[in-house]
């Protein structure tokens, strides 16, 4: 393509040149064909002393070719016309006429040719990358507009369809005056972005690349990782069973492929996959990994439904997805395992990349678009802004713990200026403050749900949207818990998000919540005034706030459904005010994280301590383990302690106490032990064997067999010994407390030799939708035979 330029305009020496392009037939639009050279030169002359404008000529291959003006639109288009944005430029193109023999494509090269000179900043007019046309001495770098600006008359199609192939949307239609003149134009813009992906721009590269993340080296990286982190726990699950092939090496033939890898078995039928040994061959021929097609080579075996297969993948999908995001992420400067000993409690918060360590979909998020994902995962650390509604109190229900007034929760749920402004929005619709309560959504939430979803409730002031409140929140780990910015003291909020993830729809029940400020308080209390736990350090975070919504159709249908789960929210208390100083807090998912290296921040935690690995562990395990012991067999009060529930204290870098939450959804007693009545939904009478998975499922597997795993990886302590370490704090534990030994009613062991292996990837691949009916947990329980105990008392002593 000839090279194109663009110098400033010099009237003395384009006149003669402008003056025979605008008085051509095809200048018809400009309205000066019947312009004399004097009338032109006076055109020209004041464009240039305009300051709010600028002329310019356009040369191909040094030759005068066409006409450019730039302008401020602010100043030049009739105020009430254009919605004036910061870094908006106007322009105007006239394109000299084809000559004997036209050349094909000139005019889209003219307009990318402009288009690159208004929107860059880099002087790099030509398009040949080198910052700098030909024979522009003097030419000015790229104008650097954020956002073009062209109002071509409705009527000349051709320049409308060259400007829409360059990236402009029309806003609208706008009538303007000149010289006497009424033109009906097309206010249209575009943005760097439009440009550059039309098709006179670029395309999707560099910054303006909307998926970078989706490189084939990064999903590869992700691929490797998931079919390993697969093949590891559907076979812990006793859904596979490879084959041994020699010493540590192992055979895997799922379908038309055969998988080869080395690995070594650890107590708890734990797989450690090395990486780089994982190959797949088809028909003896190498071929990629691809955890898609591992599932789907494995679907008779794995038993999927086949109405439920797809939504499996797509979670599976969206995994790999967040997983290459995250790889990108990280190699563009994210915080390595030792960086993370001196980080703060978000920022270690959003370096997390593994999700749940036993699920293979663990990052659905079905709901979500590209931009969702940006601006909303938790490891993208953003910054949220709650959207408020007015919810009116006869079909609300405010529950509040026992130490909280609704004045004293409002003041701690908002800002001053918060509460203020929400209450002169009502107050100028003519509406009393005291008929509502003021309820916070996630803004996809209201973005998704409350406009469409509950339009009714809206139209009929049930539901008054209040807009977006001023405190920036961030998303946790477990993405619809938020953690205060703006006022880190304040308590957290939980929000209802009816995105699909790990098997559930990710609302909150108003009805459930009716209870959970009461269940809170009842579950603190037994904790805090027990000794045992006190002197570990163990602490509830009461979720001591619940406000749901009822008002709406779906609280009137016959059966219960995921709708009525969709607006409502809770407040629980920050660890933050309760840390001293000097002490690092960081979710126990933090222990079972690995960087973008591979190194894992327990083993840096335990080499930055200074203390052996025994002692280290000990002291992890007396914060986190005996407790938990302690709860079910003097209480036969059980949690859900997984990685993210459980926020850990760290001094010196060594795991010195915990917090415990989400209390109200996962807390059950499991025994006869007296309740409040209104209590009884948290009951759950079971058999001591099945008690006893409290701790083997949920701890030993959920948790312990993870960490084991890494720590002996590493080559910092075997996982025999690990296991060692926790028969040890077990037999204190029964040294201590003698009585409790085997629970309450003497049916909890412990140290049996084997405990019934429940699944988790079973639950989920049966049906992705809903893996558990949350009213009767342990009924939904999948088993796979009986585990060997690590702790039995068979054991082999720590040396």
């Amino acid at each position: 393509m000839t090279p194109l330029t663009i110098e400033p305009l010099d009237p003395a020496r384009d006149t003669p040149a402008v003056h025979a392009w605008l008085t051509h037939p095809r200048a018809r639009f400009w309205g000066m064909t019947d312009a004399d050279p004097t009338q032109v030169r006076a055109y020209l002359d004041a464009v240039v002393a305009d300051p709010h404008q600028d002329g310019w000529l356009g040369r191909a291959d040094g030759t005068p070719a066409f006409y450019v003006e730039t302008y401020d639109p602010a100043h030049l288009l009739p105020a009430g016309t254009y919605d004036a944005q910061p870094g908006d430029l106007g322009m105007h193109l006239l394109v000299a006429p084809p000559g004997a023999a036209p050349v094909p494509g000139f005019t889209s090269a003219v307009m990318a040719a402009v288009m690159r000179f208004c929107l860059g900043d880099d002087g790099d007019n030509d398009g040949d990358g080198d910052g700098a046309g030909p024979g522009e001495r003097g030419a000015p770098r790229g104008l650097g507009a954020a956002r073009v600006v062209v109002e071509p008359d409705v009527r000349n199609t051709a320049i409308l369809a060259k400007n829409a192939a360059a990236g402009f949307r029309v806003l609208h239609e706008i009538d303007l005056v000149a010289d006497g003149h009424t033109k009906r134009a097309a206010l249209s813009v575009a943005t760097r972005t439009d440009h550059a992906t039309s098709p006179l721009g670029t395309g999707w590269t560099g910054g303006h690349d909307p998926h970078p993340h989706l490189r084939p080296d990064h999903a590869a990286h992700a691929h490797r990782h998931l079919v390993a982190k697969a093949i590891a726990e559907l076979t812990h699950e006793r859904l596979l069973a490879p084959a041994p092939d020699g010493r540590d090496r192992y055979v895997l033939d799922a379908g038309p492929s055969r998988y080869t890898f080395t690995a070594t078995v650890l107590p708890l039928d734990h797989w450690v996959i090395d990486l780089p040994s994982l190959h797949r061959t088809r028909a003896g021929r190498p071929t990629d990994l691809d955890v898609l097609d591992l599932i789907l080579e494995l679907q008779p075996t794995l038993a999927i439904p086949d109405d439920l297969v797809s939504l499996y993948l797509e979670e599976l999908a969206s995994t790999l997805a967040a997983a290459t995001a995250k790889r990108h992420r990280a190699l563009a400067g994210g915080p390595t395992a030792s960086d993370l000993l001196h980080a703060t409690f978000q920022e270690t918060e959003a370096a997390m990349t593994e999700g749940h360590p036993g699920f293979l979909a663990n990052n659905g998020r079905i709901g979500f678009s590209l931009p969702d994902y940006q601006a909303y995962a938790p490891e993208n650390q953003p910054r949220v802004r709650l959207t408020w509604v007015a919810a009116r109190r006869e079909h609300t229900h405010l529950a509040l713990a026992a130490h909280l007034d609704e004045p004293t929760h409002l003041a701690q749920a908002l800002s001053p200026d918060e509460h203020t402004a929400f209450t002169r929005r009502l107050t100028d619709r003519g509406l009393d403050p005291a008929d509502y309560h003021l309820l916070p959504l996630h803004p996809w939430q209201a973005a998704h749900r409350l406009p469409v979803t509950f339009a009714a409730d809206v139209a009929r002031g049930d539901l008054v949207p209040l807009g977006p409140g001023g405190d920036e929140h961030q998303p946790q780990q477990s993405i619809r818990t938020l953690y205060n910015l703006t006022r880190p003291h304040a308590p957290y909020v939980k929000v209802a998000l009816a995105i699909q993830n790990m098997g559930f729809l990710r609302g909150l029940s108003p009805a459930y919540m009716r209870d959970t400020p009461a269940i809170n308080d009842w579950v603190a209390h037994l904790v805090h005034t027990d000794p045992t736990l006190t002197d570990t350090g163990f602490t509830v975070l009461r979720e001591h706030a619940t406000l749901g919504y009822t008002g709406d159709a779906y609280h009137r249908t016959a059966a219960t459904n995921p709708h009525r789960k969709m607006l409502a929210a809770l407040w629980r208390e920050n660890p933050v005010p309760r840390t001293n100083p000097g002490d690092r807090l960081a979710t126990m998912a933090a222990l079972l994280h690995r960087d973008h290296h591979g190194h894992a921040h327990a083993t840096a935690l335990v080499r930055a301590s200074g203390l052996h690995p025994h002692d280290w562990l000990r002291s992890y395990l007396r914060a986190y383990l005996r407790p938990l012991v302690h709860c079910l067999l003097a209480h036969d009060l059980v949690f859900m302690p997984h990685g993210e529930n459980l926020v850990l204290t760290l001094r010196d870098h060594v795991v010195v106490s915990t917090f415990i939450k989400d209390i109200g959804e996962e807390v059950a007693v499991l025994g006869p032990r007296a309740l409040p009545p209104t209590l009884e939904r948290i009951r759950g009478i079971t058999p001591g064997r099945e008690k006893a998975l409290a701790i083997f499922t949920d701890v030993f597997d959920g948790v312990l067999r993870h960490l084991a795993g890494i720590l002996d990886t590493d080559g910092v302590l075997p996982a025999t010994q690990f296991w060692g370490l926790v028969a040890e704090t077990l037999d204190t534990y029964e040294a201590d407390h003698p009585d409790l030994a085997r629970g309450l009613a003497g049916d909890i062991d412990l140290r049996a030799p084997t405990f019934a292996h429940s699944c988790l990837n079973r639950l989920q691949l049966r049906n992705t939708l809903q893996m558990v009916d949350l009213t009767d947990q342990s009924a939904s329980l999948l088993y796979a035979g009986d585990m060997p105990n690590p702790v039995a008392r068979t054991r082999v002593p720590v040396p």
